[in-house]
C-alpha cells in the first residue's frame, strides 16, 4: 500500500508530459488525461480503504528515512480528501471534454489537459506532503497551474483577475517561506512530525507567533475574512471547468493546511478565540456579500467564502467532535461547490451570461437544470436531508458541547448565515428560474438541441448529473462518513499515530 502514495503525484505528471506530446491528437490527449485521473481515483480509493481504521501510511522517497528524506504521509483525513478530490477532478475532466466536443469553449484543449494534470499533482502532493517544504512545493505546483488556467480564453477581466490572483498568491508564498525558515531555525527540521516533537520544547511565545503566521499564510489562500477580497474577483471570471475546480478544491487544500499545521505543529497553543472570531467574521461578511450580488458566479463565490467560516469554527472548538464536523463539512463543501459551478456553466450556455438582471425562466427552458441546481443549493443552505444539514448539525452539536459565550456567538452566526444562504438562493430561484423565459434563451435551447452541440452537451449534462448524484451519495452515506470523520478527528487531535508512523515508535 505504501507504494500507492506516489501514484497520485507521479501519474498526473507523467500524464501531463504524455498529453503535451499528443497535443496534435485531441482524442488521444483526452484519453490520456482520463486514464491518468482514473488511476489516481483508484489509488486514492485503496488508500482510503487502508486508512479507514486510523492507520497512517508513509513512504520515504529514495529510501532516506525521516526526518532527512522526503516523506509522503496518508492518514484518514488526507486519504478521504484525496479520494473525494480525485472523483471531482475526474468528473470535471469529462465536463471539459464534453464542452470541447460541443465547441462551446474558447479554451485551448491542447494546453488545458496537461496543465489540468499538473494542477492535480499539486493538489495531491499538498495532501500527502510530510514536510513543510514539500507542502510549499505542492502549493506552488497547484498555484502555478492555476495561474495558467485562469487565463484560458483570455479577456480583459480574466487577465486582470489573474494579476490580482498572482500578486496575492505570491505574497502568501513569501510569507510561507518565511514561516518555513523560522520553523527550521527554531527546530532544525522541516519534517512535520519531527517539528511537532521539537516545537514542544520551544518557548510558548514563539510557538504562538508561528501559529498565527501560518494561520495568515493559509488564511490568505483559504480566503478567510479579512483576507478574502481576491476570491470574488478571480473565480467568477474563469471558464466554468476552471472555476468549478478552483471553488471545490483550492480553498479546501488551504483549509487542510490550516488544520494540519494548527493540530500537529501548534496543537498545544490555544488560539481558539482567534479562530472563532475569524470564523464569525468570515461567515457573516461572506454571506452579506452574496446577498447583494446580481451575478450567480459572484454570489456563489461570496457564499464560498462564507461557508469556509464553518470549517474554521469547528477547528476553533479544539475538540474531537468539532474536528469531526470539520471533516464532514470539507467533504460536503467540495462536492457542493463543484456541483453549483458546473450547473451555472450549463445555465450560461442557454442564457449566454450569469447575470440575474436579464435571466428568467430557466425551469421552463430546462427542468433538468432546475433539479441540478436545486439539490446542491439546498445542501449548501443546510436543509435536511442533504449533506449540508448533517455537517452543520455535527458542528453545532460540538459547539453546544464545548460551551462558552464566544462559541454560542459563533453558533448564532452559523444559524444566521444558513438562513441568509436560503435567502440568497431564493433570490436566484425567483429571479432566474421562475417566470417567462427570455426570447434569446428559447432560441439558444433550439440551437443547442440541434446540430453539432448535442453530443457534447449530453456529456456535460451527464457529468453534472454524476456530480449531483455524488452529492446525494454523501448524504446517504452519513453514517459511514461520520464514523470515518471521528476516526480522522481522533488522529488529528492526538497526533501520536502520525508522529510514530513517520519517525518510528517512541519518537514522541
Amino acid at each position: 500500500m505504501n507504494v500507492l502514495l506516489a501514484v497520485p503525484v507521479v501519474v498526473p505528471l507523467l500524464g501531463a508530459a504524455a498529453s503535451l506530446l499528443l497535443r496534435r491528437a485531441p482524442r488521444l490527449q483526452q484519453g490520456v488525461a482520463v486514464a491518468a485521473l482514473a488511476s489516481v481515483a483508484a489509488a486514492t480509493a485503496l488508500l482510503l480503504r487502508a486508512t479507514a481504521d486510523g492507520a497512517v501510511l508513509t513512504s520515504q522517497a529514495g529510501g532516506w528515512k525521516a526526518p532527512l528524506g522526503i516523506t509522503l504521509v496518508a492518514d484518514p483525513l488526507a486519504a478521504l480528501l484525496l479520494a473525494v478530490s480525485a472523483v471531482v477532478l475526474l468528473v470535471v475532466q469529462f465536463y471539459a471534454i464534453g464542452q470541447d466536443i460541443a465547441g462551446l469553449s474558447r479554451a485551448m484543449p491542447q494546453v488545458f489537459h496537461p496543465i489540468y494534470l499538473v494542477l492535480t499533482a499539486g493538489v495531491c502532493l499538498s495532501f500527502l506532503a510530510g514536510d513543510l517544504f514539500n507542502l510549499f512545493v505542492g502549493f506552488e505546483i497547484m498555484l502555478t497551474a492555476s495561474y495558467a488556467l485562469i487565463t484560458q480564453a483570455p479577456t480583459r477581466a480574466r487577465v486582470r483577475a489573474s494579476m490580482i490572483y498572482t500578486v496575492v498568491s505570491l505574497t502568501s508564498s513569501i510569507l510561507f517561506l518565511t514561516g518555513i525558515a523560522l520553523v527550521y531555525g527554531l527546530t532544525g527540521t522541516v519534517n512535520l512530525a519531527d517539528a511537532a516533537v521539537k516545537l514542544g520544547g520551544a518557548p510558548a511565545e514563539l510557538r504562538m507567533v508561528l501559529a498565527l503566521l501560518f494561520l495568515v499564510v493559509f488564511g490568505i489562500k483559504a480566503a478567510l475574512v479579512p483576507m478574502h477580497f481576491w476570491l470574488p474577483d478571480s473565480y467568477p471570471v474563469a471558464i466554468t471547468r476552471i472555476s468549478a475546480i478552483f471553488a471545490a478544491l483550492l480553498t479546501k487544500v488551504a483549509v487542510y493546511a490550516i488544520i494540519r499545521s494548527q493540530t500537529l505543529l501548534f496543537g498545544r497553543d490555544d488560539i481558539a478565540a482567534v479562530l472563532l472570531c475569524i470564523a464569525i467574521a468570515t461567515m457573516v461578511v461572506g454571506i452579506l456579500g452574496a446577498l447583494v450580488q446580481d451575478d450567480i458566479n459572484r454570489l456563489l463565490s461570496f457564499a464560498l467564502v462564507s461557508h469556509i467560516g464553518f470549517m474554521i469554527f469547528g477547528l476553533g472548538l479544539n475538540s474531537v467532535a468539532g474536528m469531526a464536523g470539520v471533516v464532514i463539512y470539507l467533504v460536503h463543501h467540495i462536492v457542493v461547490q463543484a456541483n453549483l459551478f458546473l450547473v451555472n456553466g450549463l445555465i450560461r450556455q442557454f442564457a449566454g451570461h450569469s447575470s440575474l438582471r436579464s435571466m428568467r425562466g430557466v425551469t421552463t427552458v430546462s427542468p433538468m437544470l432546475s433539479v441540478f441546481f436545486f439539490l446542491p443549493a439546498m445542501s449548501l443552505a443546510g436543509l435536511p436531508p442533504m449533506s449540508g444539514f448533517m455537517a452543520k448539525v455535527a458542528l453545532f452539536q460540538a459547539g453546544v458541547g464545548a460551551g462558552g459565550w464566544l462559541v454560542y456567538t459563533a453558533i448564532a452566526a452559523g444559524v444566521v448565515t444558513s438562513l441568509l444562504t436560503i435567502v440568497a438562493i431564493f433570490r436566484v430561484w425567483v429571479r432566474g428560474f421562475w417566470g417567462t423565459p427570455m426570447p434569446d434563451m428559447i432560441e439558444a435551447r433550439v440551437r443547442l438541441k440541434s446540430g453539432a452541440h448535442v453530443g457534447g452537451l449530453r456529456i456535460m449534462a451527464a457529468a453534472t448529473g454524476v456530480m449531483v448524484a455524488f452529492g446525494l451519495l454523501v448524504a446517504a452515506a452519513a453514517g459511514p462518513l461520520s464514523e470515518l470523520a471521528f476516526v480522522a478527528a481522533h488522529d488529528l487531535m492526538n497526533g501520536a499515530a502520525y508522529i510514530e508512523a513517520v519517525l518510528g515508535e517512541g519518537a514522541r
